[in-house]
């Protein structure tokens, strides 16, 4: 089980887009998966639209035990294949930025829990958790029982900023509490190729976080909002510029599952490389597809890197 955090220190810069993301394309893959929704806003939540629960993750937070996990826990109107943990505006009376390491350990022995005890026959192959834009507890608690984290940034003055805010915090769980916690990397979303200031932030995120920054964006499409707006994956919206975005997050998916080890949360004795893809089709990792014509921008969802210089 992989348990991946998707986070930046800075607000609207679409971590729920890319928590969702992810899920979407786990569940093309056939990967069953938990999102984890730790913002107080529930906007994964909402997309997710999970039946009606009595407990939240408000109520694991503070009590990490099977039979709360199992009271928070509800399927999406996705798939069986997809769950949800829940979110609430109650978590925001929880996000305390002091708290300590024995509360901020609380979410992963839930994990744990969840881990050692599935909820059924199939456990969790990914867990997506959707943090907060803020560095308090929630966040916290996030990176303290994650594998991996994925950070989100536009490409602008202020995100980059964020982005950078939140490598540090990174580091500094990584060497206070989770040894474990490995930055996966830095992923541009709503990029207009177009944009002589995006083309500006993108060599600077080059220039500060190297290769962490992925060799792939996910363009400004309208398709995202559609999709999120009727409570669909973005892989299951038919239009141009869906099928572009969701090419994209099974590249995202493709380097998350092939780190370099499938995450703490595993059964004793497995190989610590990342899983292999089920059978069947891979997903295009290496090559960027061919961008389908289409009215909403011809732009493709290639590196920044390689934005033609005269684009205005």
């Amino acid at each position: 089980m992989h348990t991946v955090a998707v986070l930046s220190l800075k607000g609207g810069v679409g971590k729920t887009t890319v928590a969702l993301g992810i899920a979407s394309a786990a569940l093309r893959r056939g990967t069953r998966t938990l999102v984890v929704d730790l913002d107080p806003q529930g906007n994964a939540t909402t997309s997710l639209d999970p039946p009606y629960t009595d407990a939240t993750l408000a109520d694991v937070l503070e009590t990490p035990t099977r039979e709360m996990l199992e009271r928070a826990i509800a399927p999406s109107v996705w798939s069986e294949d997809v769950d949800v943990l829940v979110g609430t505006e109650e978590l925001e009376l929880l996000n305390d930025p002091d708290a300590d390491s024995e509360r901020l350990a609380n979410f992963s022995r839930a994990l744990d829990e969840l881990h050692r005890t599935p909820l059924r026959e199939t456990p969790y192959e990914l867990v997506v958790l959707d943090c907060p834009p803020s560095l308090g507890r929630l966040t916290k608690s996030a990176l303290v029982a994650a594998d991996s984290a994925l950070i989100v940034t536009e490409p602008t003055m202020y995100a980059v900023a964020g982005a950078s805010r939140a490598l540090e915090a990174i580091e500094k769980i990584r060497k206070d509490l989770n040894p474990d916690l490995r930055p996966i990397g830095v992923l541009v979303n709503k990029l207009r190729a177009r944009s002589y200031e995006h083309q500006f932030r993108i060599a600077e995120l080059r220039e500060n976080f190297g290769s962490l920054v992925m060799p792939t964006a996910i363009t400004d499409r309208l398709a995202v909002q559609q999709a999120q707006g009727a409570c669909s994956p973005i892989h299951e919206w038919h239009s141009p510029g869906a099928q572009e975005i969701a090419l994209t997050f099974n590249m995202v998916l493709a380097k998350i599952l092939r780190s370099n080890r499938a995450g703490r949360h595993r059964i004793a004795g497995e190989e610590a490389e990342g899983p292999d893809w089920p059978e069947g089709p891979a997903p295009e990792t290496a090559e960027a597809p061919e961008t389908p014509e289409t009215s909403e921008t011809p732009e493709t969802p290639e590196a920044p890197a390689e934005v033609s210089e005269s684009a205005g």
